[in-house]
């Protein structure tokens, strides 16, 4: 590997380090990086990346403050968007794409208001049994004895059918889902897309798709589903084509990559501190305190992005307005000074809760009741069924510095 690749973060200088090099993910040498930011420049300055100067900020308490304050750091598209290479990832390649990630209040509110109801807590309690059913499925179709991708037969089947139920979206095209997920996070040469050209296109189909989605609830009968409370809602049922696209993309890899990556992170961690399946298969109960653990111990999104509006000082760093911030969850998690043993996986902590990786303050995530209602459910139906998930083989992780999480993972099923 390359200095900028290398495991060692000391063969490259302070002031050289780059943590937005999505290498440094894909080969797994990341933490390291993020322990020496924590220790000797909390608040870092990089100069040079491929999406331009920024500041890292890794250690819990900084992100806390910076993730609630909206007075003095935006998430605004025209300032450069809720992550790093928002520009580049869309309106300079030709996408228009407007998440309402990448707005502030009263946008950011109102739009959403609209999708709230469909991940409120009753709500994601009547979805329940379907999810469980859904579940249910997929694991009894599993090859048990037998070496297969966990990825690809549990963890993506899960997530895509229960985001089809969301959208009542096609079912024998769910995987168009995945694939745009997938797309939508992705530069070209890491692994899913060969050209900026290419991602254009297949953007456009998802919105093309979901366009016409659109008129057949909009001219029928109001209903339950995401796309139909969309259509309806005050917030959203004006959207122009760009807020259309980009809200589509938030809402479909927010509950898509997200949890997928939870449920194959949690297999991985059990099997990595196998004294934690001990206690799980003693005690299934603790699969509620699992789930949290599992959600911070593997981060599935890896940073979130602010730009300044105005100046101000963070841990004696002078931050100007302008300036573009990366708040890395995936290091804050980890924070040794906040965090008793952040590296090791405990499935009984006594505050699970107490991580980054869901944000705070306005742009918290909306869909968090659902993601962790998935892991739950997910887990109480693979132990009623196996004795264990055993790790086969090294995972196949993504190229991304944004989402943390896996293309593959070799496994075998074991029953009781």
């Amino acid at each position: 590997m390359t200095a900028s690749n290398s495991a060692d973060p000391y063969a490259v200088a302070l002031a050289d380090i780059d943590v937005s090099n999505p290498r440094l993910y894909q080969h797994d040498v990341i933490a390291p990086y993020f322990a020496r930011l924590r220790k000797e420049a909390p608040v870092h300055y990089c100069a040079n990346s491929n999406y331009g100067p920024y500041w890292s900020i890794t250690r819990y308490q900084d992100i806390v403050t910076v993730n609630a304050d909206d007075e003095r750091v935006s998430s605004n598209y025209e300032l450069g968007g809720h992550i790093l290479g928002y520009d580049t990832m869309f309106r300079s390649h030709g996408v228009d794409a407007r998440m309402f990630q990448s707005t502030d209040p009263p946008i950011h509110t109102a739009q959403r208001k609209a999708i709230a109801p469909i991940v409120a807590r009753a709500s994601v309690r009547e979805m329940e049994q379907q999810i469980r059913a859904i579940c249910g499925r997929i694991l009894d179709e599993l090859p048990v004895g037998e070496t297969f991708d966990w990825v690809e037969r549990l963890s993506i089947e899960m997530t895509t059918q229960v985001l089809a139920m969301l959208f009542d979206f096609p079912w024998e095209k769910r995987r168009l889902l995945t694939r745009w997920s997938d797309v939508a996070v992705s530069e070209p040469g890491f692994g899913i897309v060969d050209s900026w050209e290419a991602r254009r296109q297949e953007l456009e189909d998802c919105f093309t798709t979901f366009a016409g989605l659109w008129q057949e609830r909009l001219q029928g009968e109001p209903r339950s589903d995401l796309l139909s409370l969309m259509v309806h809602a005050e917030g959203t049922k004006n959207l122009s084509p760009g807020e259309f696209l980009g809200n589509l993309i938030n809402l479909i890899v927010g509950g898509n990559d997200t949890t997928r990556n939870s449920l194959t992170g949690g297999v991985l961690a059990l099997n990595r501190y196998p004294a934690q399946y001990d206690k799980l298969r003693a005690n299934p109960a603790l699969i509620t305190s699992m789930v949290p653990e599992i959600i911070r111990w593997q981060t599935p999104i890896s940073h979130m992005a602010r730009t300044a509006v105005r100046d101000f000082n963070l841990n004696g760093a002078d931050i100007k307005a302008g300036d573009r911030i990366a708040m890395w969850y995936i290091s804050g998690n980890r924070d040794e000074s906040e965090i008793e043993q952040p590296e090791d996986f405990i499935i009984d902590r006594a505050n699970p809760r107490r991580h980054l990786s869901f944000g705070f303050g306005t742009h918290h995530c909306v869909g968090y009741r659902l993601g962790e209602l998935q892991l739950q459910v997910a887990w109480e139906e693979i132990m009623k069924r196996f004795r264990s998930v055993e790790v086969m083989g090294e995972p196949t992780r993504v190229c991304s510095n944004i989402i943390h999480g896996y293309a593959s993972l070799p496994v075998q099923v074991h029953r009781w």
